[in-house]
C-alpha cells in the first residue's frame, strides 16, 4: 500500500510541475472565454448586416409582398427596363428578384427568378417561396370565392397545459432542461475520459521508451503502478478541471458584465423592461421545478460513474500504453476505445430525448462502456433505484475484470520494446 501511495503522490507532482500542465491550466479559460467573446462579437456585427435586394416586378403582383426585414432590404427597380436593372442590380446589389409579366397569376408558381452571382441562403430561398406561396393562396381562394379574412380570424393558437396527476402544473420546457442537464454531465465524463486517459497512456509510453519503467518495475508490481498512475492522474485532471470551472466562471462573468454594460448603453424602450420582466417572471416558475430534480442523486453518481468510467477506460489507456513504443504505434487501438463514447452520447442524444425509460436508453444505461454517459442523461428523468444500484454493479465489476486483464498486459508489454504489438500477440499476453 505504501509503494501505491507512493506511485500516485509521483505521479501526481508530476503532472502537476509540468510547465505545459501549468501554462494550459490557466491558459485555457483565458483562450475559450476570447473565443466565446469573438463569438458573440462576430454575431452581433452580423446581425447589423442588412442586405440589399433588387425587385423587377413586370407583373405588379408580388413587389408589395416583399416587406424590409433587419436583414433584408428590398428596393423596386420595376420602373427600369430588365436589361438595366440587371446591370445595376449586379453593381449594387445582393440580387435580383425578376417576376415575369403573366395572365394568370397561377402562372407564377415556377416563373419567379432570382439571378445573382452568389448563391443565396436556404433561409432567403424559402422566404421567397412563402411570399409566392401566400399569394397565389390567397388568388386561389378568391377564385373560388373564398373570404381570405375569415380563414384567417377561424385560425386559432392552441396552448396545452401541462400538470401531473397530483394537480401540480408542469411546464412545457422542463424536458429541455433536463436533457440539458444530463448532457453537461454525460458530455463532462467522456472529455474527462478521452484527455486524461491519453495522459495516462502518454505517461507508460514516456516511462517505457526511456527506460525508466525497467528500474521501477524491479521494485513494484505492474499492478500497483498501474493503478498509481491512473489514480495520480486522475487527481491531477480533476485540479485542473476545477481550476477550470472557478476560472472560467469568473472569466466569463467579468466578460459578460463588460458587455453588458456596453449593450446597456443604448436606449431602453418601455416595451424591451415590459419583455424582460416577463421573461425573468416566466423563468421563475422553472425553479420550484428544478428544485424537485433529484439533485443528491444525480451529483453522488456523476461522482461514481465518473471514477468507475475514468478507472475502467483508463487501465485500458495504460495497457495499450505498455503495448507500444510510440503514440503513433497506439493509434491502431484508439479507434475501438472512443467509439463506445461516441455511441454512448449519440444513444443518450437522439434517444433519451424522446424516451428516456425506453428499452434502447435502459440497456446503454446498464452498459458499462457507455453507462457513464448515458445513465447521467437519464437520471434527470427519474430511474429506479435497481436500475441505478445494477447499472453502478455492473461498471465497477466490468471495472475490476478489465483492470485484471489490463495487468496482464501491462506486465508483459511493459519490457517489450522494437516490435509493433497486434491483436492477435496481445491476446496472447492475456494466457501467460
Amino acid at each position: 500500500m505504501m509503494s501505491l501511495s507512493l506511485i500516485i503522490k509521483r505521479e501526481f507532482n508530476a503532472k502537476v510541475r509540468n510547465k505545459s500542465f501549468i501554462v494550459m491550466t490557466f491558459l485555457s479559460p483565458l483562450l475559450f472565454t476570447a473565443m466565446a467573446v469573438l463569438v458573440g462579437y462576430l454575431a452581433s456585427v452580423n446581425d447589423d448586416d442588412v442586405i440589399k435586394v433588387a425587385i423587377h416586378d413586370q407583373s405588379g403582383l408580388l413587389e408589395p409582398d416583399f416587406k424590409d426585414s433587419k436583414k433584408i432590404e428590398y428596393v423596386n427597380l420595376s420602373q427600369m427596363s430588365l436589361a438595366v436593372a440587371k446591370e445595376k442590380a449586379a453593381e449594387s446589389y445582393e440580387g435580383l428578384i425578376y417576376v415575369p409579366s403573366v395572365s394568370n397569376p397561377a402562372e407564377l408558381v415556377n416563373k419567379v427568378e432570382y439571378i445573382s452571382n452568389e448563391s443565396p441562403s436556404m433561409d432567403f430561398i424559402e422566404g421567397m417561396e412563402d411570399v409566392v406561396n401566400d399569394k397565389l393562396f390567397k388568388y386561389n381562394l378568391e377564385k373560388a370565392d373564398i373570404n381570405f379574412e375569415q380563414i384567417e380570424k377561424a385560425k386559432t393558437k392552441a396552448d396545452i397545459h401541462l400538470s401531473k396527476f397530483s394537480g401540480e402544473e408542469s411546464l412545457k420546457w422542463f424536458n429541455a432542461i433536463k436533457i440539458a442537464i444530463g448532457f453537461a454531465f454525460g458530455y463532462l465524463i467522456m472529455m474527462f475520459i478521452i484527455i486524461y486517459g491519453n495522459m495516462v497512456m502518454r505517461s507508460v509510453i514516456e516511462e517505457k521508451t526511456n527506460r525508466i519503467i525497467e528500474i521501477i518495475i524491479s521494485s513494484v508490481k505492474p499492478f500497483k503502478l498501474m493503478m498509481g498512475k491512473i489514480i495520480g492522474t486522475s487527481m491531477a485532471g480533476i485540479l485542473q478541471f476545477l481550476i477550470w470551472a472557478v476560472l472560467g466562471s469568473a472569466l466569463i462573468f467579468i466578460a459578460s458584465s463588460a458587455l453588458g454594460l456596453k449593450m446597456d448603453s443604448g436606449v431602453i424602450t418601455p416595451e424591451m423592461i415590459e419583455a424582460g420582466q416577463n421573461s425573468v417572471s416566466e423563468w421563475q416558475r422553472y425553479i420550484p421545478e428544478l428544485l424537485t430534480l433529484p439533485w443528491a442523486t444525480m451529483l453522488i453518481s456523476f461522482l461514481v460513474f465518473f471514477i468507475g468510467g475514468f478507472f475502467l477506460y483508463s487501465s485500458i489507456y495504460a495497457s495499450i500504453g505498455a503495448a507500444v513504443d510510440s503514440e503513433t504505434d497506439s493509434q491502431q487501438f484508439l479507434l475501438p476505445i472512443i467509439l463506445p463514447l461516441m455511441l454512448g452520447v449519440y444513444v443518450g442524444f437522439f434517444t433519451v430525448i424522446n424516451d428516456p425509460h425506453g428499452t434502447v436508453a435502459t440497456v446503454f444505461s446498464l452498459i458499462p462502456l457507455t453507462s457513464p454517459i448515458v445513465m447521467m442523461m437519464r437520471l434527470p428523468f427519474g430511474v429506479p433505484l435497481w436500475q441505478l444500484i445494477l447499472s453502478v454493479a455492473i461498471l465497477f465489476t466490468t471495472f475490476f475484470l478489465v483492470v485484471w486483464f489490463a495487468s496482464k498486459i501491462y506486465r508483459i508489454g511493459i519490457l517489450m520494446y522494437g516490435k509493433k504489438p497486434t491483436y492477435k500477440e496481445i491476446f496472447k499476453w492475456l494466457k501467460y
